[in-house]
């Protein structure tokens, strides 16, 4: 044995560090400050970081390293001091709030000088998106151009000889006045096809060909004539008159160009200004102006001049400024001429798009929307109807193509109008036969506060129409959106519901009562108590049960369960009612039902912030939500999504809480562990939550335990000590025993703590040297180092058990850590024998530093019984020579540092806790420091100064004489080391 360590008794404040003994007047990060005294030479600046005194003769600058900048001031404080005006930001602040006076120039707001100014409606490049996406087709498609190259079909050629007439044909070269119709293409090849004639517009316009720009503009406008592919006519509309806005923007920019004139004096060109007049403009550019307009009409078929001319119609400004209004007015007129009441309404509708743009006048909207109420009753006359026919497309189908040109005429009119003037459309709208698609359009046009104001009206009439070609089903799902955003006042929600509700249990299309119910659901939770959504749910199980007609609209009753749920104001009053379960259970589908109990958990989480559960029917339910969840983890689940789900499950489980009934919430948790046997994580949450249990019961009692109270702990603790081993993570199960021993101890139930910190040391072996976190290999050493620093804090006041013998648990402790893989040149190990003799240090004192309340500790237990210290001081020696061991270790691999810090951290262990006067331990700290101050060069420069000090603090506070004349005297040598 090369040590003979001998602990000491000694006070608890010698055990201190040397620096703590300083007081510490400044905090360390506190800026420091110097002063300036103002000299001859010196400029003195008013910043935020230099403070004037009151005489003027000095200042002081904070010595921030940007403060040190440029005289003291770092380029943002800078920019900060600099006049307010000089900074756009603090200009525009300051004309908001009215503390900086600008020209009136600049404050003056700009003009609305059309509609769209206004933003009270959604501009069309928000709706041409969903346009383009829901009017799509299979058919085949034809184009009729004569700038295009292609053959007049485009078919695929299986023959040899198709294929050389094919490239013949495409070899052609054909004329620029050529018509060509191309067959045959698919909705992909038209929409290129279209895309190239847009190119090409662009290209003949910047080649000067304005001729030919002028006919590609007309060809499309002629193909808008075309509803072949009827159900295509929309997304169509949308790419046709994207052309037609480029072209009219074309000619408008080259008329701004043509405007420019030179003024007197100067010899550089001037632009008109933004909102310039027609008299500004030269006559020459008056004149092309005209020319264009000349050239538009003198189109023969009125298509293609109705919708050129309205392209350019923005030139007019060119020309005149008073006759908007009056050239609207007359081609508003001149679509009347217009049969087709498809191609009809999408002309108004870019009649209207074009108007709003530039004229704040609504009287032309107004008359659109006349026309088009006049010619209404064609939409579904007997003609059309044989139309619809042909094209092989539903009435409902047809019925919904006019809705994009409709809805914009719509909410045109809806623009600054008066309530008594929506009133009075509605009134109109709803009179007409077959008023569906007129009412449809105003739900999704009209304010919603309107329609809110007027809910009962509106179920009325959507319960009484004739909705023939659309369902009453869908605009009664409408009239639930709004309502759902925008509630009817309080007094009519009742009314609106039940009137709303009668019409739809009423449907005999189980399809079209579902997707009222979706919807109607959200108005019913918002707005009413449990019994109207009880009611629902019941309702919705009566239509949905016969012939199982809830497996066809699994996601329809899900998204009706998600807004009950989420909508709920008490949620634990809906989890309690008779029909939530039954709506549970008609999921029979495994993935449909998991996502419905992830969704009701979820929801559950985010209500129940502050609130706990006692009622059993409400913890019933959810046990039953959270079993299903619970059974859905097997090998294949992923870990994020175990993840998910055990914090869902661990959330409902901390929120029982059935008050001072401690029986009946432990009875919760043994119930709870076999319901959730998937989940590691939820089986912690239990632990914990038992362990709690039996703290708030100690907490009660005061720590005096009962007979009762007595049983009760050891059942919590004998619920920890089963359920740990049913967890994987060996560490998780380490830190859950070692918690619920340190519980256990401190309810005085030593026999289960020392099972538990038995069972907690029997696990180091299993511990794997490898972890992986965030995709990161990580070593588990420094958990085994935490750990056990932890345990040995705790075993300081654990009474050994004497069948045991003196310091079982330390000796098993000393046996376990041997039989971890630590690595070669890591320095845990000897870091945790070093803690290993601070415990050793502290189990020698007379008196502990820390007890529990009625548990006796060794210190009382023998009363430093020289047996028990033998035991000690035999155990420090044993310590300290595997530390030695491990030094030996480190200097054949050549580890000079590690050896360095080593020797320097064993010595303040020795001087601290080790009796000096035996001539080995002297000998072997002195050449300890021998052999840090040897390899000074490998160390922090002023650690050795440290620990110089700090051996001298030590031999000035102990009260053993013969330890302090060891101190001084090796104080004499360690000096004479360095």
């Amino acid at each position: 044995m090369s040590a003979e360590w001998k602990c000491i008794c000694r006070n608890q404040d010698e055990c201190r560090r040397y620096l703590d003994q300083f007081k510490v007047f400044d905090h360390p990060l506190k800026q420091s400050t110097i002063t300036i005294l103002e000299s001859k030479g010196t400029r003195m600046k008013t910043t935020n970081n230099i403070s004037e005194s009151n005489s003027g003769s000095s200042s002081t600058i904070s010595l921030d390293p940007l403060s040190l900048a440029l005289d003291g001031s770092d380029p943002l404080s800078q920019f900060a001091r600099q006049d307010s005006a000089q900074d756009p930001l603090s200009q525009m602040a300051a004309e908001f709030e009215g503390g900086l006076s600008v020209s009136a120039s600049k404050s003056k707001k700009r003009e609305v000088s059309n509609l769209l100014d206004l933003e009270l409606i959604e501009p069309w490049a928000g709706r041409r998106g969903a346009i383009l996406n829901k009017y799509t087709t299979n058919e085949k498609l034809s184009i009729v151009t004569s700038f295009l190259n292609g053959g007049e079909t485009i078919k695929s050629q299986t023959t040899m000889s198709e294929k050389v007439k094919y490239r013949l044909e495409q070899l052609d070269e054909f004329e620029e006045g050529t018509v060509r119709q191309m067959l045959d293409l698919s909705q992909q090849e038209y929409v290129i096809k279209i895309e190239q004639l847009n190119h090409e517009l662009v290209q003949a316009w910047n080649t000067d060909q304005r001729v030919k720009a002028l006919k590609i503009a007309i060809q499309c406008s002629k193909l808008l004539a075309d509803t072949s592919v009827i159900q295509f006519y929309p997304s169509k509309f949308v790419l046709i008159t994207d052309i037609l806005d480029i072209f009219g923007k074309l000619v408008y920019e080259r008329l701004l160009v043509k405007a420019e004139s030179v003024r007197p004096g100067s010899r550089e060109s001037a632009a008109l200004p933004e909102n310039f007049t027609p008299d500004m403009v030269p006559e020459s550019a008056k004149e092309t102006c005209q020319n264009w307009f000349y050239k538009i009409a003198s189109i023969r078929e009125l298509l293609p001049r109705l919708y050129v001319e309205m392209a350019i119609l923005k030139s007019y400004r060119f020309l005149t400024a008073n006759e908007f209004s009056s050239i609207l007015m007359r081609l508003t007129h001149m679509i009347r001429g217009i049969g087709d009441p498809l191609v009809n309404v999408y002309a108004r509708c870019y009649l209207c798009r074009v108007g709003m743009a530039i004229t704040t006048d609504r009287e032309y909207i107004k008359e659109n929307l006349n026309d088009v109420l006049m010619i209404y009753h064609t939409i579904l006359n007997g003609g059309i109807r044989t139309e619809i026919a042909k094209h092989r497309i539903t009435l409902n189908g047809y019925v919904s193509l006019f809705l994009p040109a409709l809805d914009w005429l719509m909410q045109g009119v809806t623009i600054l109008s008066t309530d008594a003037q929506l009133d009075d459309i509605l009134k109109r709208c709803r009179d007409k036969k077959h008023p569906a698609l007129l009412m449809q359009s105003i739900m999704q046009s009209f304010r919603s506060d309107f329609i809110a104001l007027r809910a009962v009206p509106f179920v009325e009439i959507l319960s009484s129409i004739s909705v023939e070609g659309l369902s009453r089903g869908h605009l009664l799902r409408i009239l639930g959106s709004i309502l759902s955003h925008t509630a009817p006042p309080a007094e009519q929600r009742a009314l609106v519901l039940n009137a709303a509700w009668r019409t739809i249990s009423s449907m005999g299309n189980t399809d079209e009562y579902i997707q009222c119910a979706e919807m109607w659901a959200q108005y019913t939770s918002q707005h009413f108590g449990l019994r109207e959504v009880n009611a629902l749910m019941g309702d919705i199980l009566y239509h949905m049960t016969p012939n199982r007609a809830y497996e066809r609209h699994y996601h329809e009753l899900q998204v009706i369960i998600d807004k009950i749920v989420s909508n709920a104001q008490d949620i634990h009053g809906v989890l309690a009612l008779d029909n939530f379960l039954p709506m549970l259970d008609i999921f029979q589908k495994e993935s449909t039902k998991l996502d419905v109990c992830k969704s009701i958990l979820t929801s559950y989480r985010t209500a129940s912030t502050d609130s706990y559960i006692s009622d059993p029917v409400v913890t019933n339910a959810l046990m039953y939500i959270s079993k299903v969840l619970n059974d859905s983890v097997n090998a294949l689940t992923s870990e994020d999504e175990r993840r998910q789900i055990s914090n869902l499950i661990s959330h409902f489980i901390r929120k029982v809480d059935f008050g001072r009934d401690f029986e009946q919430q432990l009875s919760f948790y043994v119930e709870a562990r076999s319901a959730f046997s998937n989940l590691d994580p939820v089986y912690s949450t239990l632990i914990h939550c038992v362990n709690r249990l039996a703290t708030s019961t100690r907490r009660i009692v005061k720590g005096q335990h009962t007979n009762k109270t007595a049983a009760f702990v050891k059942a919590c603790a004998a619920y920890c000590f089963i359920t740990i081993p049913s967890i994987i993570d060996v560490t998780t199960r380490m830190e859950l025993y070692l918690q619920s021993g340190q519980v256990a101890l401190l309810n005085i139930c030593l026999q289960q703590a020392d099972s538990c910190f038995e069972a907690a040391l029997n696990l180091i072996p299993e511990i794997p040297r490898t972890y992986e976190q965030d995709g990161k290999i990580q070593s588990s050493e420094p958990f085994l180092k935490s750990f056990l620093m932890n345990f040995l804090s705790t075993l300081v006041i654990v009474p050994d058990n004497p069948t045991q013998g003196v310091l079982y648990l330390l000796r098993l402790l000393l046996e376990a850590v041997k039989k971890y893989p630590f690595e070669p040149t890591s320095d845990t190990l000897a870091s945790i024998y070093l803690h290993v003799l601070d415990f050793l240090s502290v189990a020698a004192q007379e008196v502990y530093p820390y007890h529990i309340v009625n548990v006796i500790s060794n210190d009382e237990l023998y009363g430093s019984d020289p047996k028990f210290l033998a035991e000690i001081h035999a155990i420090s020696c044993e310590v300290c020579d595997e530390v030695l061991q491990i030094l030996k270790q480190l200097l054949e691999s050549n580890a000079i540092r590690q050896q360095s810090q080593l020797a320097l951290d064993l010595f303040l262990k020795i001087i601290t806790g080790a009796d000096l006067t035996v001539d080995r331990m002297f000998t072997l700290t002195y050449n300890l420091w021998n052999l840090a101050a040897k390899n000074r060069n490998t160390l922090d420069a002023k650690q050795l100064q440290k620990v110089l000090s700090y051996t001298e603090h030590l031999a000035d506070v102990t009260h053993l004489d013969s330890q302090k004349q060891c101190l001084h005297l090796l104080l004499e040598k360690m000096k004479s080391r360095i």
